[in-house]
């Protein structure tokens, strides 16, 4: 009778949960909070690039705008976890591992600027175009047509999508926890899979969807502050 009332009490007992978690908390949200920083300030660029550069645009140019719609398109076409195999070298390079969470932002970033580029590019479009117009007939340059009106008008759009960006990359960590990432995703993987510890698999889940909600409350929240229509 006693076996079974210690199995019972196992659940929060493990030290897996007790101490392992806090850590792989830790370096699940540096994953996401470093790559997606850096998502957003080579992603925003790029957006712009995509749309400035493409036919009606501000600074049409047909050459470069298909090498640059090219590149996100393959960027976007690549599974996340082939990615971050194939790019082992280049992470190496940059960062002088290939394990740790420091070294899994690098395909987290690399994986996540073309699927934000395409965002803010779909963002920017639906800016009206009657103020570009209005911008320009007052005799403004490129640059602060892209800087006073195209991204101020777009910013809700800019914001919703970074957030949708920022839980795909809580995802990739997860992902990225099965070839040495760290974070929830190896904790889950190590323990809760391999070695059939289904408490820690549960918490596992349960704490990457807390995180994947707050994340998207806090987005909501922003982006209809920013929306002043």
């Amino acid at each position: 009778m006693g076996a079974p009332a210690a199995d019972d009490g196992r659940w929060l007992d493990n030290p897996v949960i007790r101490e392992g978690l806090v850590t792989a908390i830790g370096e699940t949200l540096a994953m996401t909070g470093v790559a997606g920083l850096l998502t957003a300030l080579l992603g925003i660029p790029l957006g712009v690039l995509l749309v400035n550069t493409s036919p009606g645009g501000i600074s049409p140019n047909a050459p470069v705008n298909r090498v640059l719609g090219a590149i996100v398109n393959v960027g976007r076409s690549l599974p996340f976890l082939i990615l971050m195999i194939a790019i082992i070298p280049f992470t190496r390079f940059v960062v002088g591992t290939s394990l740790g969470w420091q070294a899994a932002v690098v395909p987290l970033t690399i994986g996540a600027i073309p699927f934000y580029a395409r965002l803010v590019e779909t963002s920017l479009r639906e800016v009206s175009a009657g103020k570009v117009e209005a911008a320009q007939m007052m005799g403004a340059t490129r640059w602060e047509v892209t800087r006073k009106v195209l991204l101020p008008e777009a910013r809700p759009g800019l914001v919703a999508g970074l957030t949708t960006t920022i839980i795909a990359l809580i995802g990739y960590t997860a992902m990225g926890g099965a070839v040495g990432a760290g974070g929830l995703g190896a904790v889950a993987m190590t323990y809760g899979y391999n070695r059939f510890e289904s408490d820690v698999m549960i918490v596992c889940v349960v704490l990457l969807v807390v995180i994947v909600q707050v994340v998207q409350v806090v987005g909501d929240l922003v982006a209809r502050r920013l929306d002043h229509r």
